[in-house]
């Protein structure tokens, strides 16, 4: 990775240590909120298994019900029987925030109260396997019903989990690292002019005494010239 110009200076490297505060900070907010994401996606997932397997047990009843419905009863009267009594179905759909994602909420009620509480078609005609087919049917609506929230809420998770761990990846791996040798460069940089400077001014000292020494000899060698001889 290409590294970028900068000027090894004070001010460039205060900036650079107050973007480093900044950039290790959101990593620590970052981490919390992929753990807490990652606690919320596992408690999902374990709800998702259980509600998974009920509603497979239910459909698994309802469809063995409905085949010795079909076994015993006319197609005709089994058709008419199911073409009765429909209900409208009213779907809510509101939202929750988890740690900055926005998960649905499902509610499903029926506008008229037969299919939660009789069967929607007469008992004179029909056989017990049907009723039981039906019964089941209804049992597990509600449970696909949350199904769908939950599998929903957890992949909305799982892409944001990713999307966070990204980010911490790149401050981790990228962006600090980068600000801590950018840091480390200037402050050598710094080091190392300082140094030099220090060096110049010990090496202007050293010729300021030096000239001190030498004019201070040719005004002892001048005062001893001027002299008389028998002095």
């Amino acid at each position: 990775m290409a590294r970028r110009q900068i000027n090894p200076n004070r001010m460039e490297l205060l900036r650079l240590k107050k973007q480093l505060v900044t950039a290790r900070r959101g990593h620590k907010l970052l981490k919390d909120k992929r753990d807490e994401l990652m606690r919320q996606f596992l408690d999902k997932i374990k709800v998702n298994q259980q509600l998974r397997l009920r509603v497979e047990k239910l459909l698994a009843a309802a469809n063995r019900e409905m085949i010795l419905a079909r076994a015993v009863m006319q197609p005709a009267v089994l058709e008419t029987a199911l073409l009765t009594g429909r209900e409208s179905l009213t779907l809510g759909i509101d939202s929750q925030n988890i740690m900055s994602v926005h998960v649905p909420l499902f509610d499903a009620t029926f506008e008229s109260s037969g299919m939660s509480e009789n069967l929607p078609y007469g008992l004179a005609t029909v056989g017990g396997e049907l009723d039981q087919a039906i019964s089941a049917l209804m049992e597990a609506f509600p449970v696909m019903i949350e199904l769908a929230e939950v599998e929903k809420t957890a992949q909305l998770l799982a892409d944001e989990i990713e999307k966070t761990r990204r980010r911490v990846n790149s401050l981790e791996y990228i962006l600090i690292p980068e600000l801590m040798e950018n840091i480390r460069s200037i402050t050598m940089k710094m080091d190392e002019n300082e140094r030099g400077n220090l060096t110049r001014l010990m090496k202007v000292k050293d010729m300021i005494v030096e000239q001190a020494i030498q004019e201070a000899r040719r005004r002892d060698q001048a005062a001893a010239a001027q002299e008389p001889a028998g002095v």
